[in-house]
């Protein structure tokens, strides 16, 4: 009996190509749980032994993951081109088109952090800066393309709605923080400008329309009651537009100073660090109330069973942006409560991405995680 539950692997597939028919970006929130939990470790002020080991490790393990990502559902609009298309008319499965720049910008972010020890920062700049150029087009394409796609040809309902409504719209704020974390390392003054105003200009394209799709989630929870159980790691989702765009302005506002006196601009410099901390501050509040709703929804659904799928790397990234912030926040205040926030924060984060990838690892070997709803969708 356990032999059959673990041999021959894809068992569950009627064939092995199923693999790649049926593959989603959803695959891709692993590489964003996986790097976002090496950014969060390395950014533990705490000596711990082998902690830089791991976190790089880990980041290797994202970019290996993000690889295998792309070649898989690159082969499936090559192979599958006709089942393929049938995820932008899909509701639920195109926002996770968003996952794409999302997981490139944690391998991006970690090349920052990692690279400059193995191949120099010039060389490290060199591919960092192209990468963040590809990662802010594809993240302003999903966010405009996404929400067209629901306006134009996908059917929507308040009552059927959940918070994966902000995964394309979030992924312009992730490019966002990557932009602060590049631009002090540009040579050139006028391209650090350049990239830190554009930076705070997809702040802007993402931080307000998110916060407006949470304006209607509330609105959706109160009046149609909780999502069923298998999207219960979705109400994680809600925290991350918070936490990201607490953790956006911490870092442009710590690297705009300089940037600006650089261009003769210096002095919106302490403007610049003062909104950061001042915004950052109020985000990271409103992350608390969101962190404690969707801990209570889960807490609901867990008496009655979590039914496992992808959906749970949703516990993941929300969770160790908002440790990341948490640890920036610390970092700039004389409050030694952030700082125990934010490694309790970093620790449930380790804890719930080994369960988490435990259970994938294992829904990979048998095949059972490898279907594409948008297939069984009518054909538009």
């Amino acid at each position: 009996m356990t032999q059959a539950l673990f041999w021959p692997p894809l068992a569950r597939l009627d064939h092995p190509r199923e693999v790649v028919r049926q593959f989603t970006p959803n695959w891709f929130a692993t590489t964003m749980g996986t790097g976002i939990l090496a950014l969060a470790l390395a950014a533990l002020p705490l000596p711990l032994p082998g902690r830089e080991s791991v976190a790089e490790a880990l980041w290797g393990l994202a970019v290996l993951l993000f690889a295998a990502s792309t070649l898989l559902y690159g082969a499936r609009w090559l192979l599958f081109f006709d089942g393929a298309r049938r995820i932008l008319a899909h509701p639920v499965v195109s926002m996770f088109l968003g996952c794409i720049p999302m997981g490139l910008a944690t391998i991006l972010n970690g090349l920052l952090r990692f690279g400059p020890a193995h191949w120099g920062e010039p060389a490290v700049v060199a591919v960092a800066a192209p990468l963040w150029l590809l990662d802010a087009a594809l993240a302003l394409g999903c966010g405009v393309l996404i929400p067209f796609l629901m306006f134009t040809r996908q059917r929507h309902a308040v009552e059927q709605m959940t918070a994966v409504w902000l995964l394309p719209v979030v992924a312009a704020e992730v490019a966002a923080v990557s932009g602060g974390l590049l631009a002090p390392h540009l040579a050139a003054p006028d391209l650090q400008l350049a990239v830190l105003i554009a930076s705070y200009a997809l702040w802007a394209c993402s931080v307000p329309l998110a916060l407006s799709v949470l304006v209607i989630l509330l609105l959706r929870l109160a009046v149609h009651k909780l999502p069923p159980a298998s999207m219960a790691a979705s109400s994680w989702l809600a925290l991350g537009p918070i936490a990201t765009g607490a953790l956006g302005l911490l870092v442009l506002g710590e690297a705009a100073p300089a940037i600006l006196a650089a261009n003769g601009l210096g002095d919106y410099g302490p403007a610049a660090r003062g909104l950061g901390l001042i915004g950052g501050v109020l985000l990271w509040g409103n992350g608390l109330w969101w962190a404690g709703i969707a801990t209570l929804i889960n807490l609901r659904h867990l008496r009655h069973g979590l039914p496992f799928n992808l959906g749970w790397w949703g516990y993941t990234f929300p969770l160790g942006v908002y440790a990341v912030a948490t640890l920036r926040l610390a970092a700039l205040l004389p409050i030694p409560a952030l700082g125990w926030i934010g490694a309790s924060l970093v620790a449930t984060l380790a804890l719930a991405w080994l369960v988490v990838a435990a259970r994938t690892t294992l829904g990979v070997w048998r095949g059972e995680l490898f279907s594409a709803p948008c297939l069984a969708a009518p054909a538009e």
